[in-house]
């Protein structure tokens, strides 16, 4: 999801390679290639063919429950291939962007810097964490990001945003929680700043967040509201009442000060990128997303 809104982000400004895996998709002004993720070599070969100037490594296993259940498959995919791609990048000399999260902490301490310690309470979390280390031990130039963000999805997989969306207009009730606490960000945004950190030849982890701390819950009610769709169904619920759940932070919060003092300005709230998002939808972005 993040690299098909970050392909059609920045099509019309510079040509884009979109890395495919196993599935096939098509998006207008974007050429596609296959990768093998698994291979150094095949990278650095890729890499030089398509003549790549810079690399956005978003690939990662990113479900909480399925990383708990399979922690094998979670350090391969989010730790290793990660390690391959920045290998290859470093052999080549091609800047890299990796893709991190904000799922790295015990979720007490609120607006977490980047100079705080990891803690992480679960797999995802902890492969997460290791691969920072690992991309940044391999190419100490490379950018790592980490960032909780939402945007438009796809046929076959819902983002978190489109969630919302579609229960409200189906009349349907969603029980979102209260006491989870995190700086959402809309990818458009995700993908200006990360544009502007490379220029400014920017390296090592940045925060790249919302500005302000809100709970999911807030999240939906507000995205209901610039939508036009009825709050009445969206329900407060709490992260201890679902038993089911792999342990996680509660609070996943982190501050933005140390990009917006780089840039010189504030990255934008919840109601700022609420806006884009409803502006994207109008424009057609959306609907180009949810065809693939």
């Amino acid at each position: 999801m993040l690299a098909l809104n970050w392909a059609l982000a920045i099509r019309q400004k510079q040509a884009v390679t979109l890395g495919l895996h196993e599935r096939i998709v098509s998006l207008a002004g974007v050429q596609t290639q296959k990768v093998d993720l698994e291979s150094v070599e095949h990278l650095v070969r890729t890499f030089e063919d398509s003549q790549t100037s810079m690399v956005v490594h978003t690939a990662g296993f990113t479900s909480v429950e399925q990383c708990e259940a399979k922690p094998d498959v979670a350090q391969h995919i989010n730790v290793d291939l990660a390690s391959n791609v920045a290998k290859a990048c470093a052999k080549l000399g091609v800047p890299l962007i990796h893709i991190s999260t904000d799922h790295l902490f015990s979720g007490e301490i609120p607006m977490l810097a980047e100079t705080n310690f990891v803690a992480p309470v679960n797999v995802y979390g902890r492969t997460k964490a290791e691969a920072e280390l690992r991309v940044l031990d391999v190419h100490p130039s490379s950018l790592v990001l980490r960032t909780n963000f939402y945007g438009w999805g796809t046929s076959y997989r819902q983002s978190f945003s489109d969630m919302i969306i579609d229960k409200l207009r189906n009349d349907q009730e969603l029980t979102l929680f209260q006491n989870a606490l995190y700086t959402p960000i809309l990818i458009e945004t995700v993908v200006q700043v990360a544009n502007e950190l490379v220029k400014l030849k920017a390296r090592g982890v940045f925060n790249v967040v919302g500005d302000k701390r809100i709970s999911k819950y807030e999240f939906g009610l507000k995205l209901a509201q610039k939508f036009n769709l009825d709050t009445h169904f969206v329900q407060s619920g709490h992260i201890e009442n679902q038993v089911a759940l792999v342990q996680r932070p509660y609070d996943m919060s982190l501050s933005n000060e140390k990009v917006s003092k780089l840039l010189g300005r504030k990255l934008g709230g919840v109601s700022e990128h609420l806006s884009m998002l409803y502006e994207q939808e109008q424009n057609g972005l959306a609907q180009e997303m949810r065809s693939l």
